[in-house]
């Protein structure tokens, strides 16, 4: 069996420049990072962006001697754009960065909790009671609480009753929530939504009434002539 002479492909310049730390940079890196960084980053050229360098394209190598120079790293932000998009930044700050950025997106899309409550147009005053200590215990742990009534069959001549109920229930929650809208009627339903108040804001109300009555004394007071 004949054997095919080797071949050893091009060698790199031994003079070829690399960025100082970025062995010791990437040796920080696990199998979960998906940011390329310096010569991992396999694109003949690719666009620099950010604060700290000129912006524009430029080849691979030059874009790897930038970084060394301020000795930072070159890290893949964008590899599906044309060129690759990459920045010139610390990497462990840039990863600090992505968890702080993943961080506030999770806080902001956590999933709002909606309480439903549902009223008949005649409930009776123990029922009416027993729902909105549920309520007020609802707003509390900071979901929003969404109330109607149900008119079923013929009840529905009750509407206007309907609506007095949720008024009545919005005007005894206004401790703890605040009424986002109206009572509306969708087809059989009357409905409220109630959200909660934050922390602090029944001590800056309690504050502006009384800065209010303050103000109603001093114009009520008479004046001396």
């Amino acid at each position: 069996m004949n054997k095919k002479p080797y071949r050893p492909g091009p060698k790199r310049p031994s003079n070829a420049t690399r960025p100082r730390g970025r062995n010791r940079k990437m040796a920080g890196k696990n199998d979960q990072d998906t940011n390329a960084i310096n010569d991992e980053i396999r694109a003949r050229e690719v666009r620099l962006v950010g604060d700290n360098v000129e912006q524009g394209i430029y080849p691979i190598d030059e874009a790897l001697k930038i970084a060394e120079g301020q000795e930072l790293d070159l890290i893949l932000i964008a590899p599906q754009a044309d060129p690759p998009v990459c920045r010139v930044m610390d990497y462990q700050k840039f990863k600090f960065q992505q968890r702080k950025h993943a961080k506030e997106q999770k806080a902001k899309s956590t999933k709002l909790v909606v309480k439903e409550i549902r009223f008949g147009p005649q409930t009776d005053e123990h029922d009416y009671n027993f729902k909105l200590k549920h309520a007020i215990g609802f707003l509390k742990e900071g979901a929003k609480v969404k109330s109607y009534v149900f008119f079923k069959g013929r009840s529905i001549l009750f509407k206007e009753q309907g609506e007095v109920l949720l008024l009545r229930f919005a005007n005894d929650l206004e401790e703890y929530g605040k009424l986002d809208q109206m009572p509306v009627l969708e087809g059989k339903r009357m409905t409220i939504m109630l959200s909660p108040k934050k922390p602090g804001s029944k001590k800056k109300e309690a504050k502006d009434a009384s800065t209010g009555d303050a103000s109603a004394q001093q114009d009520n007071t008479p004046s001396e002539e």
